[in-house]
């Protein structure tokens, strides 16, 4: 194992007992889909996301610093913003967390009922970063970013930690990627654990910067924040961490797309089969499985699904939506 990767599993088992308390070891649950196929629901989580790994982590690792900040700021679209308001709640730390004006309302409101102060008035995708480094120098508060941080990242890789001690023949583990945070998380924990296993992200046709990163093997930025039902991955591009993780280390193995119909199609099969409440940025890699564009792998394919805070509304079209089509076909 090289000293990179030995660092970064270190750092992660470090998390795993940090945050132990805190969070869920989900089950791994097979699927009647598949024999060789199984998913780790993170909707599971106290917050309905695997983003309370990482929050959890990056809290408790400030409150045991020898100067604690004041408080913590963030930017979110929802999940990481839930996320850290539990934990700073937990923490004894007040939270400031900047959400888009157009964030699904659920997330906002249970951001709120966790004790944080949530800014949404004039907030966008385009000047959250401004407005969030406003923010943190006004209040003296220490950003907490929701993916290109550290601790956060190795607190997101506690999942894959989890899926190789409860699986230990898995062949690839598949996970939505954004801003990458979970992906660099996850491709450190399993590399270092199985270099043979495949770490495969999945990303939406119409945010495609991950993929174009990839093979580019250059920052792709797009140039506005995408519009796709999967809201949890509208960043505009992978982080810092993530390209170092991905591009410069390699221990990504491939990042596959869907189209906004194939990620409403797994949606609703998440639903009426696999029984998963899960939001569509958390079914991205049940898409990518459905759509049949997963690499091969020499071992059972995990799907880490990641988060079930779905607008009641979207969900209800969607199984509309996949009810009128089977009666299409039928």
């Amino acid at each position: 194992m090289s000293d990179y990767l030995q660092h970064h599993l270190a750092e992660i088992r470090r998390a795993q007992q940090r945050i132990e308390s805190y969070v869920r070891r989900t089950p791994l649950l097979p699927t009647d889909l598949d024999p060789a196929l199984y998913t780790k629901p993170e909707c599971f989580q106290p917050t309905g996301s695997f983003k309370v790994r990482g929050a959890f982590n990056a809290l408790l690792s400030l409150r045991e610093s020898p100067n604690p900040p004041p408080g913590v700021v963030a930017v979110s679209s929802g999940n990481h913003a839930q996320a850290l308001a539990l934990a700073a709640r937990t923490a004894g730390l007040p939270a400031l967390i900047l959400i888009p004006e157009d964030a699904n309302p659920a997330k906002i409101a249970g951001t709120r009922a966790l004790g944080a102060e949530v800014i949404t008035a004039g907030i966008t995708f385009a000047n959250r970063e401004e407005r969030l480094r406003e923010a943190a120098a006004d209040r003296g508060y220490r950003v907490v970013h929701p993916f290109d941080d550290w601790d956060v990242i190795h607190g997101a890789g506690t999942a894959a930690l989890e899926v190789v001690a409860q699986l230990p023949e898995v062949g690839a583990l598949v996970v939505p990627v954004g801003g990458g945070g979970l992906l660099s998380g996850s491709a450190l924990a399993a590399k270092a654990l199985r270099p043979d296993i495949k770490v495969i992200a999945v990303e939406p046709e119409q945010a495609a910067d991950a993929a174009a990163t990839f093979s580019s093997r250059e920052l792709n930025v797009l140039p506005t924040s995408p519009t796709t039902i999967a809201d949890g991955v509208r960043s505009v591009s992978v982080g810092q961490r993530t390209f170092e993780v991905m591009v410069e280390h390699g221990l990504v193995d491939a990042v596959v797309t869907v189209s906004e119909e194939e990620i409403a199609a797994a949606t609703a099969t998440a639903w009426q089969r696999l029984k998963l409440a899960l939001e569509p940025t958390g079914a991205l890699p049940l898409a990518g499985w459905l759509a049949g564009r997963l690499p091969s792998a020499g071992g059972p394919t995990v799907l880490l699904l990641t988060g079930g805070n779905a607008d009641l509304k979207v969900v209800a079209r969607l199984l509309a939506d996949a009810s009128r089509q089977g009666r299409d076909d039928s």
